[in-house]
């Protein structure tokens, strides 16, 4: 026990400075991320210390249930992709660009239609690929237009990991926690629905308040034009895309594992892009492009965090957290603990050892805890940056478009906007 509790205390620890002192390690030519080296040293060092046999593990991976980890990657990384394909065709950057021209040289209409327009594409794609889509392009519109460009970036972080919470598919932690718990699409939204709405309300008038002195300047600059280069191409993206947001809808009701939906809408799509580059004789670029930028380092990062959550849930100690969690006010004490903790460890590894917790808790209220589980894990990904994967790329990015902003400002607008939001959320589950 102790030997164990010491080895995943010290790679979240590590995790913590890695995202913090060096989130990318150099080996050669290759830059990775540290958060995930460590967590696989982590898993490697448990298994290497048989704090849980590889058998073990490797049932874990191949069982035919909701909870097994490589479904939910395989979810996850299918819907990113699709999402990524029409990010390379330009239709997000096209959208932000009409909205940017409806706001005229008005900062706070601006404000208000680019907070909208991130939300509602994040309802359809995810938090994650609207972050590295958008967070570019509001620093170099700021900078032209010569606007402070930090209401705008934490408006679209802040709705990016609050409006994430209306789908399932939105973030990978809704997926885990939602699937490993056997809760369908429809069931989903109709829970979620109005704690989202609640939560992205409250997030935009807090915004408003602490940024309104920012937003009196007139806007000096213009507008680009960005024009669709290949509508034929873009609207295959758009209609696979809208086709797996409805089998999915449907996905109970049919009796079809929501993976294989998404993971046949990207087969169908990568056909339609390979003959349609076929015909026009030209390299399959969208497609290349969504292989290099798909999330593929999630996959030994949650498969790390996975084995962590087995050797804790075999020693005991999710079931003696649970415990101690109790049942009574399970809402605020398992949205506010997965909120706390998110930002301790990361909201995926939250997710996956939250969802062991769980099983202790009374099934009179698990519905409830369940769900405001995934609140914490969403609204808490702009407490601090480490709170979630969005927060480390988003940090990275303004980083390398020399944006100043620090742990401590990032842990100001994460306190003002954060604990109403989340409070909101929960009250409305």
């Amino acid at each position: 026990m102790v030997l164990t509790l010491s080895i995943c205390t010290l790679t979240c620890f590590a995790m913590i400075m890695g995202v913090l002192l060096f989130p990318r390690i150099r080996i050669g030519k290759l830059r990775l991320g540290s958060y995930w080296v460590i967590a696989l040293a982590g898993a490697l060092l448990l298994l290497a210390t048989r704090q849980v046999s590889l058998e073990t593990v490797a049932t874990a991976l191949t069982s035919d249930t909701a909870i097994n980890p490589i479904k939910i990657l395989v979810l996850f990384i299918s819907m990113t992709i699709l999402s990524i394909y029409l990010d390379e065709l330009g239709f997000f950057r096209y959208l932000a660009n009409k909205t940017l021209k409806r706001a005229g040289k008005n900062q706070k209409k601006l404000f208000l239609f680019l907070y909208l327009i991130v939300s509602v594409l994040t309802i359809f794609t995810s938090n994650d690929v609207i972050i590295l889509s958008f967070t570019p392009f509001i620093c170099y519109f700021a900078k032209n237009a010569r606007i402070n460009a930090i209401p705008y970036l934490a408006a679209e972080f802040v709705a990016a990991n609050t409006w994430s919470m209306a789908l399932i598919i939105g973030n990978p932690t809704n997926i885990y926690l939602g699937t490993s718990y056997g809760i369908g699409f429809v069931e989903y939204l109709q829970t979620m629905w109005l704690p989202t709405l609640g939560a992205g309300v409250t997030a935009f008038v807090m915004l408003y308040l602490t940024s309104r002195r920012k937003l009196r300047q007139p806007i000096h600059g213009e507008a680009e034009d960005v024009v669709i280069r290949d509508p034929l191409s873009l609207w295959v993206g758009i209609v696979h895309l809208a086709v797996c947001t409805v089998m999915l809808a449907l996905s109970s009701y049919i009796g079809v594992e929501m993976w294989l939906v998404s993971a046949l809408a990207v087969g169908s799509l990568a056909v339609w892009c390979l003959v349609i580059d076929l015909c026009r004789r030209h390299v399959p670029d969208e497609l290349v492009a969504c292989g290099k930028r798909a999330p593929w380092q999630l996959i030994p990062f949650v498969l790390s965090m996975f084995v962590m959550t087995i050797v804790l849930s075999e020693k005991g100690v999710t079931a003696a957290i649970g415990d101690f969690l109790g049942s009574q006010y399970a809402t605020l004490k398992y949205g506010i603990g997965s909120f706390v903790t998110a930002n301790l460890v990361n909201n995926i590894p939250m997710s996956v050892l939250f969802c062991s917790i769980l099983k202790s808790c009374d099934p009179a209220v698990l519905h409830d805890a369940v769900y405001a589980t995934v609140i914490g894990s969403n609204i808490g990904a702009f407490l601090t940056p480490i709170g979630a994967l969005a927060g480390i790329m988003w940090s990275t990015i303004l980083n390398e478009h020399h944006f100043h902003f620090g742990y401590f400002n990032f842990l100001r607008i994460g306190i003002t906007v954060a604990v109403p939001t989340l409070l909101v959320a929960l009250a409305l589950v």
